[in-house]
């Protein structure tokens, strides 16, 4: 199937803005089951500056500089996207939770797809005691690291309640844990910070979500929106 991708942000600012700098990440990534087709990125004002680069994850990255005095910034990008992707594997599929975590910690590779990147707290997810234990819940001795993983995902859509008034972009992950309450990137960063905390390499993933309309109803353009998701690495083989 083929998407067409549209994604509009709009600033705008209560005072005038003399210089700004940023860095843009809008391009999809290849791969995962993905092609893209192509992609165009269109901004206003135009920017004194763009460098293009990739970074170490493989991510198309644009840096814009604008030092011309402005009250509103618009970024817009336009992408088709190829998707073909198999049918997931059965629940409990792969190896054992624990066998990923020794594996883990045993993986030499600092490659942009070895799980040590992924292992550890960072500033946007720390490990909290109590979100460890309540993903310790799903990951019984011996159970595979996939199967938990989704069992984790279900709990977490079931015990939070998405309220986009409940939590702002700096709420910290404790504070969304203890409300059960927010929207997608603090449950994505609450079941990161549990994986991490069993030692399970575990990464943030942003993207689109193409939602269905109600029964009988077509789909509106506009609809769909931007997600967050979570990527748990499952073991060399499985990835």
């Amino acid at each position: 199937m083929i998407y067409t991708l549209r994604h509009l942000t709009t600033y705008r600012y209560a005072r005038t803005v003399r210089f700004a700098r940023c860095n843009l990440r809008l391009r999809p990534r290849d791969g995962d089951g993905q092609r893209v087709l192509e992609s165009a990125l269109h901004v206003a004002p135009e920017p004194t500056r763009r460098l293009e680069r990739r970074d170490f994850f493989g991510l198309d990255t644009l840096t814009l500089t604008l030092d011309e005095p402005h009250r509103e910034f618009a970024v817009e990008a336009v992408s088709r996207v190829a998707v073909a992707r198999p049918a997931p594997p059965p629940p409990e599929a792969g190896p054992a939770w624990e066998a990923v975590r020794a594996a883990a910690l045993a993986l030499p590779s600092l490659g942009p797809d070895g799980p040590a990147h992924f292992q550890f707290p960072s500033q946007r997810v720390p490990l909290v005691a109590e979100v460890t234990d309540y993903a310790r819940k799903s990951f019984s001795p011996g159970r595979s690291a996939y199967g938990a993983a989704v069992e984790l995902m279900h709990r977490i859509r079931d015990d939070f309640r998405f309220d986009a008034k409940a939590t702002t972009v700096s709420t910290p992950l404790a504070e969304a844990f203890t409300l059960r309450a927010g929207v997608c990137q603090d449950f994505a960063h609450v079941m990161i910070a549990g994986l991490r905390g069993l030692g399970l390499p575990a990464a943030y993933v942003s993207g689109y979500l193409r939602t269905r309309p109600p029964p009988g109803r077509p789909r509106l353009r506009g609809a769909d929106a931007s997600h967050a998701w979570v990527a748990l690495w499952c073991g060399a083989d499985e990835g």
